[in-house]
């Protein structure tokens, strides 16, 4: 009986430790920028794969509010979200710029640019001259497409600017509705090769290195960054191992994508191949997942002041960090 008392001590001995040992998970939120997709993937692999649960996380990812990712991440209601370089610019000015910072780049390169039918003249700037742009009238996406038409010897005045309503690339290219279209490669340009419709292309940084901006960006909360350091870069190496899980088994990586937002399934040879696209871009030339080159950042900043599209002027070294990335 002595024995049995003893062993029964030990037990409850060893289960107390342990509970005493055992801390409670970091509870964080991260908000997408919009639905589930490829750009997300790392994301998804690190929730799937445990990456956040041998952190010591417990993660909940969120769609948008109407008021986007920024302002859920700014009130604090969420730690981190998925952002771009180019509109977080102008919430980084004035008396009520929003308390955020990137703290590292989905995407090492800008994969943004012109798609429109082959053959019709549009595979460089200028030959937008005369021909139906689907624009959302925003001042730096006009100016941008002036510069580099005005590169190629192009004037954008000539150019015919028709309010967007393109949900689909494929279908409004097809129909003919417009001549071309601003598209993020890595989904609407895939989505083109995948239905079989020739195009012709060309990419804004290719003509000007200044657009080689970050796109996207995951941002934090400042406040929540500053008391939660720790914490902040655990979520950051999740982060990174998911996203270089992605790199180097883009397949498995669609697939853990699909299985997070089932929507997908319908049109998984799109999955697949934007996977297989991205495989090469999310870390491509940097040293690793994430880092953001402050060259490249100020460059774009120094831009929207030189062409005073903000108003005021921004610090062009503002707003990213690299300090929570892994070493």
């Amino acid at each position: 009986m002595k024995k049995l008392i003893a062993l029964i001590l030990s037990v409850v001995i060893i289960f107390s430790l342990s509970a005493c040992g055992k801390t409670e998970q970091d509870k964080i939120t991260i908000v997408l920028d919009w639905t589930p997709n490829t750009n997300h993937t790392g994301i998804f692999v690190a929730q799937a794969n445990g990456y956040f649960e041998e952190s010591g996380l417990n993660v909940e990812v969120v769609q948008p509010p109407e008021g986007g990712a920024e302002a859920l991440v700014a009130s604090g209601k969420a730690q981190f979200g998925v952002s771009f370089q180019d509109s977080l610019a102008p919430a980084f000015i004035g008396d009520n710029a929003i308390p955020v910072t990137a703290v590292a780049a989905v995407i090492q390169h800008n994969t943004s640019g012109i798609i429109s039918r082959k053959g019709e003249g549009m595979d460089t700037p200028k030959g937008l001259e005369g021909k139906k742009y689907a624009t959302w009238d925003l001042d730096v996406e006009k100016e941008t497409i002036r510069d580099v038409m005005k590169a190629d010897g192009g004037n954008f005045d000539l150019v015919e600017l028709i309010p967007s309503t393109v949900t689909d690339e494929v279908s409004a290219l097809k129909s003919g509705s417009v001549d071309a279209i601003w598209i993020f490669y890595a989904w609407a340009g895939i989505a083109c090769q995948t239905a079989g419709l020739e195009t012709d292309y060309f990419e804004f940084a290719d003509i000007n290195p200044v657009f080689d901006y970050y796109t996207p960006v995951i941002i934090g909360n400042n406040a929540w960054l500053d008391e939660n350091p720790e914490t902040a870069k655990a979520f950051i190496a999740a982060l990174s191992k998911g996203y270089t899980f992605a790199v180097e088994n883009p397949k498995a990586a669609a697939d853990i994508l699909m299985e997070a937002a089932p929507e997908l399934k319908s049109n998984s040879e799109l999955v697949y191949a934007s996977q297989e696209y991205l495989a090469s871009e999310y870390i491509a030339d940097a040293s690793k997942w994430g880092e953001f080159d402050a060259d490249r950042w100020a460059a774009f900043y120094n831009w929207l002041n030189e062409k005073n599209l903000l108003e005021d002027k921004i610090n062009p070294d503002f707003g990213f960090t690299n300090e929570f990335l892994p070493e």
